[in-house]
């Protein structure tokens, strides 16, 4: 059973950093994507980034500039680094876990239950 556990969200002003992490179980990350989507309040939900097993990566192009995606294989973890949050970035952050590094929410078959960030002004 595949289990995606985000962690590392909180509550950060504007220009502060934070850096997110998903402990993922059951999952073999050498023959898939993994990604990090969000989801404000009211809106939608959108791909923020997206790492292969090769390493490549995709972002979504507002936030390419300050947020970092990477992935420790040993641990089964990824990461995302963000720096520079602004109050735009205040959403529910998720760990998904898919086929295609698209940063569309179809490709993703598995999802964790999400973790906070909220940037004040």
């Amino acid at each position: 059973q595949v289990q995606l556990v985000e962690s590392g969200g909180g509550s950060v002003q504007t220009g502060g950093s934070l850096r997110l992490s998903c402990a993922a179980s059951g999952y073999t990350y050498s023959s898939a994507v993994m990604g990090w989507f969000r989801q404000a309040p009211g809106k939608e939900r959108e791909g923020v980034a997206a790492i292969d097993s090769d390493g490549s990566t995709n972002y979504a192009d507002s936030m390419k500039d300050r947020f970092a995606i990477s992935h420790d294989s040993a641990k089964n973890t990824l990461y995302l680094q963000m720096k520079s949050l602004k109050p735009g970035d205040t959403a529910m952050y998720y760990c998904a876990a898919g086929y295609s590094i698209s940063l569309r929410s179809i490709d993703f078959g598995y999802w964790g239950q999400g973790t906070q960030v909220t940037v004040s002004s």
